[in-house]
This record gives structure tokens, sequence and C-alpha cells, in this order.
């Protein structure tokens, strides 16, 4: 595998992981007890997007090494 293709695929995964590990650890307001006006209730209180960030990159990370090691003997 190449560098490029290899970057591409991180980056296909990197998309994908973000909507499955991104509502973890999130609070809704109505749940913080916080609802701004104007606001939906079911609105993040805070999302950490530095946070979740880094635990998505670690996450994808993980998944491509799986990936590439999975098919090792076919790239």
């Amino acid at each position: 595998m190449s560098l490029g293709s290899g970057v591409a695929i991180y980056f296909v995964i990197w998309w994908t992981t973000l909507f499955a590990v991104l509502p973890f650890g999130i609070r809704s307001q109505r749940e913080a007890g916080t609802v701004a006006p104007g606001s939906d209730p079911g609105a993040p209180a805070a999302t950490r997007l530095g946070r979740i960030a880094f635990w998505n990159s670690l996450v994808a990370a993980a998944v491509f090494l799986l990936f590439r090691y999975a098919l090792w003997p076919l790239l």
C-alpha cells in the first residue's frame, strides 16, 4: 500500500468512525438541567470536540491497523 492510498483509507475510516464516536459522553441540555432559551432541549450542553477528535483518531487508527494487517497479503 502506498502512502497516499494509506492516508486516503485512514481519512475515510476517520470520518466513518466519527459518526460512531460522536454521541459518546454527550449530555443534552435537558439532562444537564440548563436549557438555553430558544434552543432545543436535546441539543448538547457541551460538545468537547477536541476530546471527541482525539478519541476518534485512536479508534480510527485501531480500525486502520486491523484493516491493514487483515489485508497484508493482498496489498
